[in-house]
């Protein structure tokens, strides 16, 4: 396992949109409607098929040299990375223990209630991070 794949990458242009096919991995298959969108679908796309190839155990296959793959006229070959580690991470569901302090009289409150504290800090930390409630892992995020 390595964390950085670079995979060639065939790029169709159409009037509708822009699809993306890597010979070495059928079944990853992003679009896009712009250049950007297309790279970047590619991107997250190799990165997760790859991740749940290495998952599933299945043997990742060398790429193809870019050289040599063919291509036809309103296609185009690029070169697409998936740096893993993060990848991984974000896939990774495990739960992990975390020990924190309230006070006694909120703890009694709240257990008198039937509160699910699990739940209740998993949805703060969501709203606090501004992590839609219906994505339990989300995409990197750049920095303000």
């Amino acid at each position: 396992m390595t964390d950085t794949y670079i995979y060639p990458a065939i790029f169709f242009y159409a009037d509708d949109g822009i699809s993306v096919e890597f010979p070495d991995l059928p079944g990853c298959c992003p679009i896009g409607y712009t250049t950007e969108e297309a790279v970047q679908s590619a991107h997250s796309c190799l990165a997760l098929h790859l991740c749940g190839m290495e998952r599933d155990g299945e043997e990742i296959p060398q790429p193809s040299d870019a050289r040599r793959v063919e291509h036809g006229k309103n296609e185009v070959i690029m070169l697409v990375e998936a740096f893993m580690p993060p990848v991984r991470e974000r896939a990774n569901t495990r739960m992990v223990k975390k020990t924190l302090s309230i006070p006694y009289w909120l703890n009694a409150e709240a257990e008198r209630a039937g509160v699910n504290f699990s739940a209740i800090l998993q949805n703060g930390l969501k709203d606090y991070l501004r992590i839609p409630s219906d994505n339990p892992r989300p995409r990197e995020r750049r920095q303000a």
